[in-house]
């Protein structure tokens, strides 16, 4: 069976769920078929990440880190396979997501990134409830994926960042010269998704709920929200698409997005 694509688990310091999310990684469909492998990146590398590395047979590999750009920018700069899934170490990839993932790029060879529907949990792995926000994002996805032309997608993904970052997956093929914007911290990944939609190809959604996205209150989600890094970040992607005066009145209706991370 061909390797086509990895897992590639982004570890921070000690994370009490990274054991959760490498489980999850192992468990896959795809990695039991031998089309999927699990590799680990950190730039905090440490007794607690290489005892679970050790533990599950995974290999560590470790750069000089600066934030989560430039952690995520050094992680795909490992990956020897075409497809690749930058996995965040608070969630939790349902069985079928690699195998899915995979089939949906193997369909359309001039596809970007792929990536799916989702649930939320809590801090004890319990699913959340599937509020409004989660709705209206699921809703935007489905619209973009009935209107394949890009001008479309990009006119309703102007409204909001609707795809969640750690469910989505490279063609690194198509994607060679691809970087993160390592000055944003919340933002990073809206900014990418607006970049690679004007790059040539197409972008693909798997209305399948194939992952877990952790809320807690120590996830770098709520802390940037806390802080008003996420506001100023957004109200600029706005600015891109819309210019001050409409943005202004956007992240009025954009505000209860950051809400249903507390």
């Amino acid at each position: 069976m061909e390797l086509l694509h990895t897992f590639m688990i982004c570890a921070y310091k000690e994370s009490d769920y990274l054991e959760e999310c490498i489980q999850s990684c192992l468990n896959q469909i795809s990695v039991n078929e031998g089309k999927s492998t699990v590799l680990l990146y950190t730039s905090t590398p440490n007794a607690f990440i290489q005892g679970l590395c050790d533990k599950y047979g995974i290999e560590m590999l470790t750069k000089s880190g600066g934030g989560i750009g430039k952690d995520w920018n050094n992680s795909l700069s490992f990956v020897k396979t075409k497809y690749a899934t930058i996995a965040h170490q608070d969630d939790v990839y349902l069985p079928e997501y690699g195998s899915k993932v995979i089939t949906a790029f193997e369909r359309k060879a001039h596809c970007n990134i792929v990536f799916s529907d989702y649930s939320e949990i809590d801090a004890d792995s319990s699913l959340r409830s599937r509020n409004i926000n989660l709705v209206i994002k699921t809703s935007a996805l489905h619209i973009m994926n009935l209107l394949p032309l890009k001008i479309y997608q990009r006119r309703i993904y102007a409204f909001g960042n609707f795809i969640c970052c750690p469910a989505v997956s490279y063609n690194m093929t198509r994607l060679q010269d691809f970087r993160f914007d390592e000055s944003l911290k919340m933002t990073l990944d809206w900014d990418a998704w607006e970049r690679i939609m004007r790059r040539e190809g197409s972008v693909q959604y798997v209305s399948d709920k194939l992952m877990y996205h952790r809320i807690h209150q120590a996830s770098e989600t709520t802390v940037n929200t806390l802080d008003h890094t996420r506001e100023k970040e957004e109200h600029a992607m706005y600015c891109r698409y819309w210019g001050q005066h409409i943005a202004n009145l956007l992240m009025k209706l954009y505000i209860y997005n950051q809400k249903s991370n507390h």
